[in-house]
């Protein structure tokens, strides 16, 4: 089996995790729930829970088997292990207040994108950009803006593994196209997504790099539509993702 490091896997840890991510998946189950969804005998599935719960990992309510809170400390360890993910909580926030829309700071992990905040503004939209997501980076202007800034080969091997699925008519799904869109972003520093994500949603987004020079995440904005007039969409928006980045930018250097 290929490996991302080029090591050895575990079985037992790869189905443990698989149980993991199917309770996650089924909000809980019991054992026979659980056995008939992931095709295995309910033996070997009581096993792995029962691992789990003295590990604190998996709870029990009566014969309902749940994720533990423990999740959520890791989850807030992850979120905050890197100074830039900290800093990057309150200007997410600014951005939502000062555009009315709805604001998220993404990263990237294994080729694809992962929203660690994402804030409400007054006039905000629901999108599918909910805190631990993980999405396609060519769907999105926070995706746009991180490729916008990885080398064509990182971005040729992205491509490779994770393809380019459409979400909507308008999501770009020809490599080619795509590096133009990227070599457009490079030149202007600000990337566009026309509803190509979900249907009746544009959003800009910025690449903010830390210390090192090297790509942190992006900041992005999204609202509906006919919210978006070309003005809006294409100069406001973009001056106050820009002006904000350089912020971020700046505190991350000196702190």
């Amino acid at each position: 089996m290929n490996t991302r490091d080029g090591g050895r896997t575990l079985q037992t840890t790869a189905t443990s995790l698989e149980v993991v991510e199917t309770l996650r998946r089924m909000d809980g189950a019991r054992v026979t729930e659980l056995a008939a969804e992931m095709d295995l005998a309910p033996s070997t599935v009581h096993a792995h829970l029962t691992t789990l719960v003295d590990a604190e990992y998996v709870v029990k309510q009566g014969d309902v088997y749940q994720l533990s809170l423990q999740f959520l400390a890791l989850g807030d360890y992850v979120r905050n292990r890197r100074n830039a993910y900290r800093i990057a909580e309150s200007y997410t926030e600014q951005l939502a207040a000062e555009t009315e829309c709805r604001a998220v700071f993404a990263v990237e992990e294994n080729g694809r994108g992962v929203y660690m905040y994402t804030f409400s503004g007054e006039h905000a939209v629901w999108t599918y950009s909910t805190v631990g997501k993980r999405f396609h980076l060519h769907q999105t202007a926070a995706g746009k803006a991180i490729l916008s800034r990885l080398s064509d080969e990182r971005i040729t091997a992205i491509v490779d593994e994770w393809g380019l699925p459409a979400a909507t008519e308008n999501t770009i799904t020809d490599a080619d196209v795509l590096a133009e869109e990227i070599s457009a972003v490079r030149d202007r520093g600000v990337s566009f997504n026309r509803e190509e994500q979900l249907d009746g949603v544009k959003a800009v987004g910025v690449p903010v790099d830390g210390a090192d020079g090297q790509v942190v995440g992006a900041f992005s904005v999204a609202s509906p539509a006919n919210r978006m007039t070309d003005e809006r969409f294409e100069r406001e928006i973009p001056e106050v993702l820009l002006g904000v980045a350089n912020e971020f930018e700046l505190e991350n250097s000196l702190t």
